[in-house]
């Protein structure tokens, strides 16, 4: 199980990450059709005021049943470990076991 520290600082990134989403790619489509270099920098300087963490390539997925940062099956949503466990349980629809 993850720190719960860890959890509730991903869950205030994601819930940051969905209120500047629009707000973070306006600006970048502006960047794209912008001519001089001074309008590129006006830009880009609208874009680092924003806060660091309503980026999108600072999310992290986690294992939504024990928070694991690590080996997650993304179709799941779950870490390698609480997938095993739910497929020995039969809980998982779909999923079967190997047998060799």
């Amino acid at each position: 199980m993850a720190k719960k520290s860890c959890i509730a600082r991903e869950k205030k990134r994601q819930k940051l990450e969905t209120k500047y989403h629009l707000i973070r790619r306006s600006p970048k489509k502006e960047m794209s059709k912008a001519q001089s270099l001074s309008e590129k920098w006006e830009i880009q300087a609208k874009l680092e005021a924003l806060p660091r963490n309503s980026a999108p390539t600072r999310l992290h997925r986690r294992c939504s049943a024990t928070g694991r940062p690590r080996g997650n099956y993304r179709h799941f949503g779950l870490s390698r470990h609480a997938l095993r466990e739910m497929v020995h349980q039969c809980l998982l629809p779909g999923a079967t076991r190997s047998s060799w």
